[in-house]
Parts: structure tokens; C-alpha cells; sequence
């Protein structure tokens, strides 16, 4: 039987439905002033939006992959897509806040099973370096998307008005979901699909959720992404009112810290081989302590511009990408028979604390840059401490790996 062959319109394609989450979130962030005075939300109100989004997507990654092996995959995808773009509409034309709350909440409740699905979707069809080749060129092409989000985002605004973004998503969703029923495969027959079973799922979910290494590990990717997410989430704050960037100089933040990302990943894949992950972990702590602890200087010493306070956060990326696959593997590595659902309770962890900054830490902190950067700070040592005390526990599977 012949293997089936990778190509770049497939990853294309994966790529585009793993992007949907990231553009939900970055697109609209440079509108947060025009969406206030429009709606005549308050600050927190607005920042809800955020939030109730997270909160969805958190809860819909323990879901999307057991609807996937239940239903087939092309079956969530396109269900997913469809919902998707309704949502969209009901933003782009929400008369007030709570209705952008409600059009929010369904956005974030499909936007993650492009994601979760197109995952299973690379393991159904390709196995070993064919599977690596396909991750590494999807990738590729999603890396570009937090960087150009928030730049299309702002220049729609600019010109059009906050609703034309949404509008944007509605006839991007629209086009993908065409695109996706014409192209998308289906990888799982009917035969090898599972029956949903709600009492042996949440089993083999507290059976993971009460070991205690896979609760440092998780607690370790979801306080490196925290770290650098409050900057994320407090955009319009952190570079219109603090560093006095206009609407249309969100790339400011988004680039840099993609760049830094990007390189993170390229040293992780360049080490990977040569150093143990142990090794590989520390060197990344190095990296995201010393953008933590430039952010904390910059922040009190130097008069706010927005080419130094953005560059710890670049800084402090690059180490949380070499960190997050050692780490990644570590976790999955304690689950040999459930990765599929040990990942996905890795980013329901993630996800859930990022929707918690996003309502509450975020704008909080947003008050000053001084306060941003301690939170920065404050994460870091609250993942670096989780990774010492996992690192105790297992300290003789450390010195076997790094002798």
C-alpha cells in the first residue's frame, strides 16, 4: 500500500484552521477604544470579550478530539466552521456589549477544533519524519499569523471601522469553511470510531489531573505562555496608553514577539538530539529569566519607548519556545496510551489560566508598565519553581539524561 504524501496545500489548509483561535483573539485587539466608546462599554466590560472567549476555547479543548473520534473528523471541522462564522456576523452587527459577550463566548467554543482535530488528522495519515515534516511546514506558515493578526486588524479599523473586522472573519471563515468541505480529508472510517462515553472519560481525566508531575508540567507551559500572554492581552493599554503607539502600530508587539518565538522553536529543533531536554529546559530558563529581569529594569530606569520595552519580551519568547516542546514531551511522555487526551488537558491548563489573566491579572497589571513587568517576573519564577521541584522528584531520571 502506498503511503500517503504530505503537501504544502494540506498544511496550508491545517495551518489556516489552526490559525482561526490566534486571529480571534490578536485581530481585534488594536479596536478596543473604538469598540468602548461605540458600545459605551467600560474598560473591564470590554475586556470580558476576551475573557468569555478563553474561557469557551479553554473548555472546548477537552472536548473537540472525543467529538472528532466519535464523529469523524471533517464532521467537527466543518460543524465547527459553519458555527464560526454565524458568530462572526453576530459580532460584526452586536448592538451592545452583552451581545458581543454572547457572539464572543460561540466564537471561542469552535475556534479551537481546527486546531485539536487537524492534529489527529496529521497522526491518522502520516506516521514518524513524514508526520515531523508536515508539523514543521504547518508551522511555517502559522507562525506568520500573530504577527499579521493584529496589523490587519488595525488597518481595517483605520479605515473601515471596528465592525469590518469581524466582518473580515465572517468572509475569511466563509472561504476556509469552502475550502475546507472541497479539500479536507476524512481520516478516521466509521470502523475505528469511538463511542462516546461520558463516565470513562472523566475517569481517565482525573486519573491525569491528580498526578502530580503532570501537574507541575502543565503548571510549567501555562506559566511561561501567562508570562508573556498579559502583554497579549493588555495590548491596548500596554502600547496605546503607556508606550503612546497609535492603531496602527500593533507591530510593535506582535512582531517581535513572533520573531522571538520562531527563533525559540529553531534552537529547540537544532538541539534536539545533541542535549537532553533537561539541559535544553535550563538553557530556556536562562533565556526567559534574562527578559524578565531586562523588562524589571527597563521598566523602572528608562522612560517609556516602545523599541526597548518591547524588546525584553522578545528576549524572554525565544526561552519560553526552547522550553515549551522538552517540557511538552516530558508531559506526554508520563502517558504513553493517553497523549491525545494528556494534551489536551495540557491546553484546557493553559488556556483556562490565559482566560483568567485575560479577565482579571491583565488589567490589573495593565496600570503601569512597572506592573506588567513584575507580573512578567512573577510568572517566571512561579514556572521556574515548578520545574525545580519536578526536577526533584525525578532526579534520578535527570542525571541518567544529562551524564
Amino acid at each position: 500500500m502506498t503511503a500517503p504524501r504530505r503537501s504544502w496545500s494540506l498544511a496550508a489548509l491545517l495551518a489556516s484552521l489552526a490559525m482561526l483561535g490566534t486571529f480571534s483573539v490578536d485581530m481585534y485587539l488594536p479596536a478596543f477604544p473604538a469598540i468602548e466608546a461605540d458600545l459605551r462599554a467600560t474598560p473591564l466590560e470590554l475586556q470580558q470579550t476576551l475573557s468569555t472567549y478563553m474561557v469557551a476555547y479553554a473548555f472546548m479543548m477537552l472536548w473537540h478530539g472525543s467529538l472528532s473520534d466519535a464523529l469523524g473528523r471533517r464532521a467537527v471541522v466543518l460543524a465547527g466552521l459553519l458555527v464560526y462564522s454565524i458568530a462572526s456576523l453576530g459580532c460584526a452587527i452586536a448592538g451592545n456589549i452583552e451581545s458581543l459577550w454572547l457572539f464572543r463566548t460561540l466564537q471561542g467554543i469552535c475556534a479551537g477544533s481546527g486546531l485539536v482535530v487537524g492534529r489527529a488528522i496529521i497522526r491518522d495519515r502520516f506516521h514518524g519524519p513524514e508526520a515531523q515534516r508536515l508539523m514543521s511546514q504547518i508551522t511555517m506558515v502559522f507562525g506568520i499569523a500573530p504577527a499579521l493578526a493584529p496589523i490587519v486588524g488595525g488597518t481595517l479599523l483605520n479605515l473601515l471601522g471596528w465592525r469590518s473586522i469581524f466582518w473580515m472573519l465572517f468572509v475569511v471563515v466563509a472561504a476556509l469553511l469552502g475550502w475546507a468541505a472541497a479539500r479536507l480529508p476524512e481520516t478516521l472510517p466509521p470502523s475505528q470510531r469511538q463511542p462516546l462515553h461520558p463516565a470513562s472519560l472523566w475517569h481517565n481525566y482525573a486519573n491525569v489531573l491528580t498526578r502530580l508531575d503532570f501537574l507541575l508540567l502543565a503548571s510549567i507551559t501555562a506559566l511561561n505562555f501567562t508570562a508573556f500572554f498579559t502583554y497579549i492581552a493588555a495590548a491596548p493599554t500596554f502600547l496605546i496608553d503607556r508606550l503612546g503607539v497609535t492603531t496602527w502600530g500593533f507591530a510593535w508587539l506582535f512582531v517581535p514577539m513572533i520573531g522571538g518565538v520562531m527563533i525559540g522553536a529553531f534552537i529547540s529543533g537544532r538541539v534536539a538530539g545533541r542535549t537532553s531536554p533537561w539541559r535544553t529546559i535550563q538553557f530556556g530558563y536562562v533565556m526567559t529569566f534574562a527578559g524578565a529581569i531586562s523588562d524589571l529594569l527597563i521598566s523602572f530606569l528608562l522612560p517609556p519607548r516602545p523599541i526597548w520595552n518591547v524588546a525584553p519580551i522578545m528576549i524572554f519568547t525565544i526561552g519560553s519556545s526552547v522550553i515549551m516542546p522538552s517540557v511538552t514531551l516530558l508531559l506526554l511522555d508520563l502517558f504513553p496510551t493517553m497523549r491525545g487526551l494528556a494534551s489536551s488537558l495540557q491546553g484546557f491548563v493553559q488556556f483556562a489560566l490565559g482566560a483568567f489573566d485575560a479577565a482579571v491579572i491583565a488589567p490589573w497589571l495593565a496600570r503601569s508598565l512597572e506592573a506588567l513587568a513584575l507580573g512578567m517576573a512573577f510568572f517566571t519564577v512561579a514556572s521556574y519553581a515548578a520545574w525545580l521541584l519536578f526536577r526533584a522528584r525525578n532526579i534520578h531520571k535527570s542525571v541518567a539524561l544529562t551524564s
